[in-house]
């Protein structure tokens, strides 16, 4: 029997909630289809391909929403997936904030966001996975290896509603990464690197990728410990996000409507260094996270969430808005289960015009940051400390290794004081440029 299309799978679950007697619904259906291969040590040691569908209703009966999900497509299971989201809805608490986008305020027309990469044979995937863990393992004081894979997947994502929205997106991504271990005097370091695109046709090379994670490897042998003091960070472009990240959290209307974040109270204010902006592009061609309309088929544009430094806003979806008396703005993210949360697509930190190298120089003395572990935050109050590792670089050059280290301060005092390089590279879905950071706490030995 040929799978029923995702707009039949829909209209089958709204009709059959309101039927039941809801007074709205929304409902979401995903397909998705993934292939991956693992090479160790020259040899091939796993090959994995699924295929899987799922739904996802969301019931109201005025103030009051329950949401289920499942995996059967037939027309008997949607009618009690259905049955059950109508009965937990009747029962469950009022909720003032929860509602559907209004008709009048959806997403219509949206445009081409370019053609997803098409699906990469398995013998692809091993060969670049062999390739990258050769060259990793070619470099001279690399003793072993983690293992190298190869992937590629492809996602079908529609959504559908009572007040008239149906849209869909495809997504696509392919990617590779090796982890190998260097060795030296009875000392073991590991490193990694790693490629992700669209489009497999977009790849990089896969010797200079292994060869990267190899020399990475080795540079770190020999690693000292610092003593406790100041200094300038520099975090490395692959690093860099995780600072930008926090604050897409805090900036999350539904952060600020229940008073957990550090930002709260900043809307209109500097943020970051003048000159510097925060953008998301939803509407990139081939972005890795594009979309043509929000969770809740609202409308996106290309939004300047931090502009020349100042905090534009919140990020909303209905909810959030409603809670704090203001307009949803396209940030409604595509939840699964459960109602939609708040999140962005294609967010980049403008770069500056110095380069990694450059910036170094600029520093003179301090940390490059190239590996982080258990960073913490606290949300209300901004503290943040990370345990990293990297290298202490003097007169603008890397002198040598460093681990055991963490870095400590407020975090948004560390964003005001931000110097970005000019290496903003679009690979992911948040592209964040080297940063350095002036005079930070670190603590050593």
């Amino acid at each position: 029997m040929p799978t029923p299309s995702p707009d039949s799978l829909l209209h089958h679950l709204l009709d059959r909630a309101k039927a039941l007697g809801a007074t709205d619904a929304d409902a979401r259906v995903v397909f998705s289809t993934s292939i991956s291969v693992d090479v160790r040590l020259g040899k091939l040691e796993g090959l994995e391909q699924s295929e899987s569908a799922g739904l996802a209703l969301r019931c109201f009966f005025g103030q009051r929403h329950a949401s289920v999900s499942g995996t059967d497509l037939s027309a008997g299971a949607l009618d009690q997936l259905a049955e059950r989201c109508v009965a937990m809805a009747r029962l469950a608490p009022e909720d003032r904030w929860a509602h559907l986008t209004p008709a009048d305020e959806l997403a219509r027309d949206w445009p081409d966001l370019g053609a997803d990469g098409a699906p990469v044979p398995v013998a692809d995937l091993e060969r670049v996975a062999m390739a990258t863990e050769d060259a990793a393992r070619a470099v001279a004081g690399v003793t072993n290896s983690n293992g190298a894979g190869a992937s590629y997947s492809a996602t079908r994502y529609v959504v559908g509603a009572s007040n008239g929205f149906f849209g869909g997106r495809e997504t696509s991504g392919a990617g590779f990464s090796v982890s190998v271990v260097a060795g030296e005097n009875g000392q073991m370091e590991r490193d990694d690197a790693a490629c992700g695109v669209r489009d497999w046709a977009d790849i990089r090379d896969p010797g200079t990728v292994g060869r990267e994670a190899g020399e990475r490897a080795v540079a770190r042998l020999g690693a000292r410990k610092i003593d406790t003091q100041r200094a300038h960070v520099v975090f490395e472009r692959r690093l860099a996000a995780s600072l930008i990240g926090p604050l897409i959290d805090a900036i999350r209307g539904s952060s600020i409507a229940r008073g957990v974040s550090f930002m709260k109270g900043k809307a209109g204010e500097q943020v970051l260094p003048r000159g510097l902006s925060l953008i998301d592009d939803p509407l990139r061609v081939r972005g890795l996270a594009s979309r043509a309309f929000d969770g809740e088929g609202r409308p996106v544009a290309r939004t300047a969430i931090v502009d020349d430094g100042t905090l534009s806003g919140w990020l909303h979806n209905n909810a959030s808005a409603r809670q704090l008396g203001e307009r949803p703005n396209g940030f409604a993210g595509f939840g699964f289960g459960d109602p939609p949360g708040i999140g962005t697509s294609n967010l980049y930190l403008t770069p500056g015009g110095l380069s990694p190298e450059a910036l170094l120089r600029e520093a003179g003395t301090g940390l490059l940051v190239t590996d982080m572990f258990g960073p913490s935050l606290n949300s209300n109050t901004g503290d943040y400390s990370v345990g990293v590792s990297g290298f202490w670089f003097e007169g603008g050059e890397r002198a040598y290794p460093v681990n055991e280290v963490t870095v400590a301060g407020s975090l948004p005092d560390m964003l005001a004081r931000i110097v970005p390089a000019s290496d903003l590279i679009f690979e992911y879905g948040t592209n964040v440029p080297t940063l350095l950071v002036p005079d930070v706490s670190l603590a050593g030995r």
